[in-house]
């Protein structure tokens, strides 16, 4: 038994308590024990604006209260609360692109960019930013969250062969663009 299916199985207990005579002490817990990847995702999504990651937290943890009797135990709960977060980031981009042609301004507001620490990190961020928005999500879920194929699969309704691909040219682009930033401050640092 691993440590993963341990966690797996109090989620389940918690869950089946939550259900069971609307528990929300229950709920809580699971709360708790998610609530910091769940901003972890959001934060990751929209590129640090912890505000709205906040926002968008509280309302996946509503979201998955009210629809807490749909989780079937198919996948991890995590996995379920990821998929619900990712629903509520797309909903926010959307309201945001619909809010910005209402106003005229034709184009679609992006979310504030982080502070960046120096070099490397906000290199690998400004990478990052060039990849198409599918290659973007699937490494920010496979790669950064630590979700198999298979659950970024699920979270982002992705078909998982579609998932493996966008996994795979992500990193190649992300590893071409990196060797070269690599090469460029090797050179400064010999000169």
């Amino acid at each position: 038994m691993t440590d993963g299916d341990a966690e797996a199985r109090v989620d389940q207990a918690l869950v089946a308590r939550a259900l069971l005579d609307q528990d929300r002490r229950a709920f809580e817990q699971l709360l708790r024990r998610h609530q910091g990847m769940v901003r972890a995702q959001l934060r990751r999504l929209l590129h640090g604006d912890e505000a709205t990651a906040d926002d968008l937290a509280q309302e996946t943890f509503l979201l998955a209260w009210r629809k807490l009797d749909q989780f079937r135990g198919e996948s991890r709960f995590s996995t379920w609360l990821y998929r619900i977060a990712y629903s509520c980031f797309l909903q926010a981009l959307r309201k945001r692109a619909w809010v910005a042609d209402e106003a005229g301004e034709g184009e679609l507001e992006r979310f504030p960019a982080a502070p960046q620490p120096v070099d490397l990190q906000l290199d690998v961020e400004r990478a990052m930013r060039r990849l198409s928005a599918a290659e973007q999500a699937v490494l920010l879920h496979c790669v950064q969250l630590g979700l198999s194929h298979e659950e970024a699969s699920y979270v982002l309704a992705m078909p998982l062969g579609t998932v493996k691909t966008h996994a795979l040219r992500g990193k190649a682009k992300l590893k071409a663009w990196l060797s070269a930033w690599q090469e460029s401050t090797g050179e400064e640092r010999t000169s």
